[in-house]
C-alpha cells in the first residue's frame, strides 16, 4: 500500500505488528524518550510528508502515559506535515467517563476526545465503545468496530441448539441481542446496580437459562465483579454449562485468576485489543485476534471505501 505510514505506540506493539502484517506494511519505528524532568519526548523515525498516518495506541495501563505518548505522536505526525491522522485505538479507556452521574465531576471522555483533536487527530478508529453516545463526543468521524463477528466464529464450533446469551445488564442488552441473532440463541440479561466501582448487585436474571449453556456476554471485564456476581443469579436457575466472553480483556487486580478459578465457567473467551501478560494466561483463558478487522478498517480508510459494509449483521 502507498502513501501509508503506520506507526505504534509502547501500549501494545504486538497489535501493531500483527496489523502491519495483514496490510503488508512495515511498521515505522518510534522512539520514546524520558527527559530528566520526567517529560516525554516522541520521535517517529519515518517519513509523514503528505502521507496518510495511522498511530495504533490502546489506552491501557498505564493509560495516563501511554495517552500522553499518544497525544505527542499525534502532534509530530502533525508537525511532519500527514496528510490525514487517524488514531486506531482498540481501547478507549475513558469511555467509561460517558455521563455526569455525581456533582462536580468531569466528563473524562468527552474531554480526552477533545485533547486528541487538539492534538492532531483527524479520525479515529475505535473498538467497542464502552457507550454508542461516546461517537458525540468527538468533532472528527469516528470508525466504530465491533468483535461480535470475532466472537461468534469461535462460539459457532459449539453446540448453539440450547444456548442463552446472558448480557451482565441492561445497557449492555443491545449488544448481546445482536450476539445472540448471530448465533441463533436466546438472549436474556441481569437487572444490575451498581454502588461502586467494585461493588454491583444482580437482583434477578431476565430470560430463560435453567438448563441452558450460557455464554455470559460484555464489553469488558475489569475486576470482574459484575461477572461473579452474575454468576451467583445464574447458578441459583441451574443452567447446564458457562462461559464468558467479553471484546475487552482487561482483567485488572487478580481477575482473571478468580474467574477461572470459577469451576463451573468452562471457557473465558476476550479479543487483543488489549495486551495480556502472558504470566496471567490460564488453561481456561482463549484470545482472538481482531488485527484482521483493523486491518481491513485501516485499508478501507485508507481508499475511502465503506467501513460500515464489515457488519452487515449489526452496525453499532
Amino acid at each position: 500500500m502507498r502513501d501509508i505510514a503506520v506507526f505504534s505506540g509502547s501500549a501494545h506493539p504486538e497489535l501493531a505488528a500483527e496489523v502491519c502484517g495483514h496490510l503488508g506494511v512495515p511498521l515505522s519505528p518510534v522512539r520514546t524518550s524520558r527527559f530528566a524532568n520526567d517529560c516525554l519526548e516522541v520521535q517517529l523515525q519515518a517519513n509523514c510528508r503528505e502521507r496518510d498516518v495511522f498511530l495504533i495506541q490502546p489506552l491501557v495501563t498505564p493509560v495516563q502515559e501511554n495517552l500522553v505518548e499518544l497525544l505527542l505522536m499525534c502532534d509530530a505526525a502533525r508537525g511532519a506535515s500527514a496528510s490525514r491522522i487517524t488514531v486506531v485505538m482498540p481501547h478507549y479507556a475513558y469511555a467509561r467517563s460517558d455521563k455526569k452521574d455525581a456533582p462536580r465531576i468531569s466528563i473524562g471522555g468527552r474531554l480526552v476526545a477533545d485533547l486528541m483533536v487538539t492534538a492532531g487527530a483527524s479520525r479515529v478508529l475505535a473498538m467497542t465503545l464502552h457507550s454508542p453516545q461516546m461517537h458525540g463526543f468527538f468533532s472528527v468521524p469516528v470508525d466504530h468496530l465491533h468483535a461480535l463477528r470475532e466472537l461468534a466464529a469461535h462460539f459457532h464450533d459449539y453446540d448453539l441448539s440450547r444456548t442463552t446469551v446472558v448480557s451482565p445488564d441492561l445497557g449492555n442488552a443491545k449488544e448481546a441481542a445482536a450476539f445472540a441473532r448471530m448465533l441463533g440463541a436466546q438472549v436474556a440479561a441481569g437487572a444490575k446496580q451498581r454502588f461502586a466501582d467494585d461493588r454491583v448487585s444482580i437482583s434477578a436474571v431476565i430470560g430463560d437459562v435453567t438448563d441452558r449453556d450460557v455464554i455470559v456476554l460484555d464489553d469488558e471485564i475489569a475486576k470482574g465483579s459484575t461477572v461473579l456476581e452474575l454468576l451467583d443469579r445464574l447458578r441459583e436457575m441451574k443452567p447446564r454449562s458457562i462461559r464468558v466472553a467479553c471484546t475487552h480483556g482487561l482483567f485488572a487486580a487478580g481477575a482473571l485468576k478468580r474467574l477461572s478459578a470459577q469451576p463451573d465457567v468452562l471457557e473465558i473467551v476476550c479479543t487483543n485489543t488489549v495486551p495480556i501478560p502472558l504470566e496471567e494466561y490460564t488453561e481456561k483463558l482463549k484470545v482472538l485476534s481482531i488485527a484482521p478487522a483493523l486491518a481491513e478498517a485501516v485499508r478501507r480508510i485508507h481508499n475511502g471505501e465503506s467501513v460500515s459494509a464489515l457488519f452487515d449483521a449489526h452496525t453499532t
